[in-house]
């Protein structure tokens, strides 16, 4: 099976069968949607929809992740304009695997796809986990900076899984940290996992950046981020 994903993924992109599912990122001091997040899926042919965890490893072994990613960017980038033009202002957060920095064509495709759309650079964010962003701190550091020069947006994902030093978040061009949901959805039961967060959400704050919590899906966490700004 991952054989056959692995030979049909060059043509998924081409034929149609990506789609993209959109999350929202929700404001809590207003309640409004400032932005989405772009999931990938793959409608294949034989085995259905698949979820990345059964795909995007494979595409990173086999190089396929370069023309994916920026297919991921070019059709997020395009449904968003197809909101703003129906009122709706709407930034997009895209998710980068750690193979995306090595690739040279990643910061000009960004820009060529800027220069043609009306999206703000600003309301474009990147995204890289943070078990990524330990592979290869130093370029993930370069590349930032040529994405924060673009004025893009750089993200953590899943921060608080992996074991980053914190002088990488102090020393990386940075606007975000996205609290990974292992924590979040357990902090109304559990009063370790609400410390943590507190502490995630104290840390990023007094670092100068903005704290995203991921995976909110209990009105109980919704009033404990409220309540820790």
């Amino acid at each position: 099976e991952r054989l056959t994903f692995i030979g049909d993924l060059p043509d998924a992109a081409p034929t149609g069968q990506f789609v993209l599912h959109y999350q929202p990122c929700i404001a809590l001091r207003t309640g409004r949607p400032v932005r989405v997040e772009a999931l990938i899926r793959w409608q294949h042919p034989r085995y259905g929809l698949l979820a990345p965890d059964q795909f995007v490893e494979l595409a990173e072994l086999s190089g396929a992740i370069q023309p994916m990613t920026r297919w991921v960017v070019r059709e997020g980038m395009a449904a968003a304009e197809t909101w703003r033009a129906a009122g709706h202002e709407l930034g997009l957060a895209v998710n980068l695997s750690v193979r995306n920095l090595y690739d040279p064509e990643l910061v000009p495709y960004v820009a060529q796809e800027l220069s043609i759309s009306q999206m703000p650079a600003g309301d474009l964010v990147l995204e890289l986990t943070e078990t990524d962003l330990m592979d290869d701190p130093s370029l993930a550091r370069e590349i930032f900076t040529q994405l924060g020069d673009l004025g893009v947006g750089t993200a953590i994902d899943d921060f608080g899984t992996g074991y980053s030093s914190l002088t990488y978040l102090r020393d990386l061009p940075l606007q975000e940290v996205k609290i990974d949901r292992s924590f979040v959805s357990e902090m109304h039961r559990r009063s370790e996992e609400f410390t943590i967060v507190r502490s995630m959400i104290d840390l990023g704050h007094n670092l100068g950046l903005k704290v995203v919590a991921e995976g909110v899906e209990h009105a109980d966490d919704l009033v404990l981020l409220r309540r820790l700004g």
